[in-house]
């Protein structure tokens, strides 16, 4: 964990974007709205304090018009009271009550405006400049730093920061505010006293200040390590979620497998991580819990304990001593924040080092964004060239020697070579999402679509993944459809409008189908195909590039593929070769007629 000042930094950074965004006037006036009823309920809950002591000392002198006037009316206070006059409780019950409801209310309003707002600057920012796709990169290498479960820290990392800050913060003023109210009247309440033959004026705020910070150098001392505790236990939960949710996106495979044992060990050992951190949260808020409720308890005698030698004396009526009482609770009380709030800062604290790293992580992304490989447009001609490009893995180990390369536009390519050689990561900085490496990319104008070996399938019905990603409204009905018999998928013209999760209903054949015909319907300059016919046999796979060479003519076609099969489809043809050093060529080879 970082130090106390990084940390406020980092959440300062955090938190003040949005009051300085397009919203800033209505979270502004929302944020004050709600500090000034915070405000007004500790006002009212000096009022009540005041009338505390009119109210007790009524019943001290069997006062019983007084009893009444301060339930139900109000009761006339020359030169004390609030303007000459004692409100009765049902009043300030009634207006307490309101301001309650719509400090929540106001409260929960700017909450959900909050959030809003930072999960869409986070978004936004996560997928600009691609750095989603570096992120993710690094982690898989071992190398990200703060890039673990990006969905939880947008989806409920964000919600527990705004919801923290904004309780912890307000709750901070109210507490201030508190203190110096009543710490007046329990100066004013407690007299002086003679300790040691000196004379201390207001002794019982001395008392409530030393007792206070007694109480908050042993919490700090016990529930130090629970920040720490907290930023792992999101960790290890997030970690648990995520092996849950690959074994449901995995099933078949699993089940083929008849993996269920590795499976369950893996979960275990991911489970194991979770408890074993548990139990130690346990044990340090076990010791936490006990000097909290020790401490509370105390509090509620302490201060009569303390007062009650002015009462016997004489010095001070029923009244008094109730008002002292309360007063030096919430002097205490106020005081005592940091040790009844310490387990929320500890959570916190943990959600905004999991928000700042995450943050970080997304910026030095983008930041990154124009090195390595560079993407751009040509600025003539019409070929797709690569010029001096050398492509690395992401711990930097080479893996492609510089290449300078020429794709002509109406040439059909075919890239082969041994498994793991480098040809999809090839692929990748075609399409000029790979940053690792140099060198340039020059793209010629028109439109362009890859077809990765495993498509995305979105959530949403059959149509929508058809025409991804661009809108349904993008293409007429029945280009849709015959799309989709062009592809082998006419079985499913009744099920384009169904809603329902199309990645693990279709086959990994269907799904290349599937992406086959998006390529139909988009009609690309340039289509890029890795392996993307690799789940097919080969009569269905010489098929469907047969239907793409009839409907798409226009289409310069680039494949990185395996079977020899597909090599004699097109019209020129690169090899992947590896070198001893680890560091692959790419080089021409002559194409063999189609058997």
């Amino acid at each position: 964990m970082r130090g106390l000042g990084p940390f406020l930094r980092d959440a300062w950074h955090l938190a003040r974007p949005y009051f300085r965004s397009e919203e800033k006037w209505s979270a502004r006036l929302l944020l004050a709205s709600i500090i000034a009823l915070n405000l007004a309920m500790v006002g009212m809950s000096v009022i009540l304090s005041f009338w505390n002591r009119a109210f007790y000392n009524s019943l001290q002198d069997k006062d019983y018009k007084s009893f009444l006037d301060l339930l139900f009316f109000y009761k006339p206070t020359p030169g004390s009271g609030f303007f000459g006059i004692m409100p009765g409780f049902c009043e300030v019950a009634a207006l307490y009550i309101l301001v309650a409801v719509y400090t929540t209310y106001l409260n929960q309003w700017l909450r959900i405006r909050w959030r809003r707002w930072l999960t869409g600057r986070f978004l936004d920012r996560w997928l600009a400049d691609r750095a989603y796709y570096r992120i993710s990169l690094q982690q898989a290498a071992g190398n990200g730093v703060g890039t673990d479960n990006p969905d939880q820290r947008i989806a409920d990392d964000l919600n527990s920061f705004v919801t923290d800050t904004l309780s912890l913060s307000l709750d901070l003023l109210s507490n201030v505010v508190s203190l110096f109210s009543f710490i007046t009247i329990l100066w004013s309440l407690s007299g002086p006293m003679v300790i040691l033959g000196l004379n201390v004026p207001g002794y019982m705020v001395w008392v409530a200040l030393l007792y206070a910070a007694i109480g908050t150098w042993l919490t700090h001392l016990i529930g130090r390590p629970l920040a720490a505790l907290n930023f792992r236990q999101q960790r290890v939960e997030a970690d648990f979620r995520f092996g849950l949710m690959r074994l449901r996106e995995n099933v078949e495979g699993v089940a083929l497998y008849g993996g269920e044992a590795q499976e369950h060990g893996g979960l275990d050992v991911r489970f194991q991580a979770v408890i074993a951190n548990w139990w130690q949260i346990m044990q340090r808020t076990k010791m936490l819990n006990a000097l909290v409720a020790g401490y509370g308890q105390i509090a509620i005698v302490f201060p009569i304990i303390v007062a009650a030698p002015r009462y016997f004396s004489g010095k001070m009526a029923l009244g008094g001593l109730t008002q002292t009482a309360g007063a030096f609770g919430q002097v205490q009380g106020s005081m005592s924040w940091f040790v009844n709030a310490y387990a929320s800062l500890a959570g916190w604290r943990a959600t905004v080092e999991r928000l700042a790293t995450f943050h970080r992580a997304i910026e030095a992304a983008r930041a990154a964004a124009g090195q390595g490989v560079r993407a751009d447009w040509a600025p003539s001609g019409s070929n797709y060239v690569l010029e001096g490009v050398t492509l690395a893995l992401p711990d930097g180990r080479p893996l492609l020697a510089p290449v300078d390369l020429a794709l002509t536009r109406g040439q059909s390519v075919v890239v082969t070579g041994r498994s793991g050689s480098g040809k999809s990561t090839l692929f990748r900085a075609l399409a000029g999402i790979w940053p690792f490496g140099a060198g340039h990319v020059r793209r010629p104008a028109g439109s362009f679509l890859f077809l990765p070996q495993r498509p995305y399938i979105p959530l949403g019905t059959l149509r929508q993944a058809l025409t991804y990603p661009a809108s349904v409204d993008a293409y007429e009905p029945a280009a849709i459809e015959t799309a989709l018999d062009d592809a082998g998928l006419s079985h499913l013209r009744p099920q384009l409008d169904v809603e329902e999760n199309w990645a693990q209903r279709l086959s990994g054949g269907e799904q290349q189908r599937v992406a086959l015909a998006r390529a139909l319907l988009a009609r690309p300059d340039w289509l890029f195909l890795d392996e993307a016919t690799a789940s097919l046999d080969p009569e269905a796979e010489a098929a469907l590039y047969a239907t793409l060479r009839q409907r798409l003519p226009a289409t310069t076609l680039v494949s990185i593929a395996h079977r020899p099969s597909v090599a004699a489809l097109h019209d020129r043809h690169l090899v992947f070769e590896r070198g001893r050093d680890g560091e692959a060529t790419l080089g021409e080879a002559a194409l063999k007629a189609a058997e």
